[in-house]
């Protein structure tokens, strides 16, 4: 076994107008002083990380990870969750999604698929760069609007969504192959792979594709009402990247799963900062060590109660805490007899 890397920080929650929040040298700084030792770094930002340069220049990145060697920093991976959306958008959603896409292809279902997978491609080819082996990503969402089917379930809507989204994924899923990274989505309500079924269903059609695997979310888990500690040991292996992000439901009697499309703080299920939630997280760094889960911890930091710089600063030790150092021996070795057979 080995002992899981961490903490690790979700950029994304962070990124803003002013210092240190502008730049990565900023954000890296401020990172590195409260105790993490590893950035997810999303690819929507051109400023904080320009993907499409580092998928043309060796260079480019190795300035890059110099810069976040100063401050004692890596890259856990690059993500591409709002590029990843785009790759499959059902008509419902085109507007809006379209503000995640620049201006020249919005409007325009065609352009703006290209360009997703172009990003996704240039992703594929800065991850090599970087020397990283994991990329997070969302699966979009073709089939998403009939999830609660009514008028009744329609089975051939959804078999042809998946075959879609899987004949648009497929090359996007070859290109990182060759680079030799996984692909790890979230799941995550809204994306048509939101749970265990979903993702072996997409799983079948891209014929268990090496590089196809998960980002394990337990919160969008815990908000679903599923068993998530299960969920390891039934897909353990293909679990290849980790946010560490808490969540908690209030069973109540005016609203539930669904929400009643209110805001976070008045829903049953809503996420928390680390430790004020519900969620097992010594059961799951327990289950992921176990398995031998050799990825980062990552912190996501989305709560509708706590301050973001509190929720951070509390999150890099509360990960450090739950990190299990794995024994290089078995605690009853010394009882160890001969045998003779």
């Amino acid at each position: 076994m080995r002992t899981i890397k961490g903490p690790g920080i979700f950029l994304s929650q962070f990124i803003g107008g002013h210092p240190p929040f502008n730049s990565l040298d900023g954000l890296a700084g401020w990172a590195a002083g409260k105790g993490y030792k590893a950035l997810q770094i999303p690819c929507n930002h051109p400023h904080i990380f320009d993907v499409e340069k580092a998928a043309e220049s060796q260079t480019y990145c190795d300035e890059i990870t110099g810069k976040l060697a100063e401050h004692g920093l890596v890259i856990s991976e690059l993500s591409t969750h709002l590029e990843g959306q785009l790759v499959a958008v059902n008509a419902a959603y085109r507007e809006a999604f379209d503000h995640f896409a620049p201006e020249t292809v919005r409007g325009n279902d065609v352009a703006r698929q290209a360009w997703a997978t172009q990003k996704l491609k240039q992703a594929a080819v800065a991850s090599s760069r970087l020397g990283l082996n994991a990329h997070a990503t969302f699966s979009g969402s073709l089939a998403w609007p009939y999830f609660y089917p009514w008028p009744p379930h329609n089975e051939q809507r959804f078999q042809e969504a998946f075959r879609e989204l899987a004949h648009r994924w497929r090359p996007i899923l070859d290109t990182f192959d060759q680079h030799g990274v996984n692909v790890c989505f979230e799941l995550h309500p809204g994306e048509d792979l939101h749970d265990g079924v979903t993702f072996e269903r997409f799983l079948v059609l891209v014929d268990n594709h090496p590089r196809c695997n998960i980002l394990y979310d337990p919160s969008h888990m815990l908000l679903q009402q599923m068993d998530y500690l299960t969920f390891i040991d039934l897909y353990h292996s293909r679990i290849k990247a980790f946010h560490v992000k808490d969540a908690e439901f209030r069973v109540n009697g005016r609203s539930g799963v669904y929400g009643g499309y209110q805001p976070w703080i008045n829903r049953a299920g809503r996420f928390r900062s680390l430790g004020d939630g519900q969620i097992d997280f010594k059961g799951i760094f327990s289950k992921l060590t176990q398995y031998d889960y050799d990825g980062w911890a990552v912190l996501e930091w989305e709560c509708c109660l706590k301050d973001g710089d509190t929720g951070a600063s509390e999150g890099s030790e509360f990960i450090r805490r739950h990190i299990i150092p794995v024994s290089e021996r078995a605690f009853d070795d010394f009882a160890a007899g001969g045998s003779n057979d």
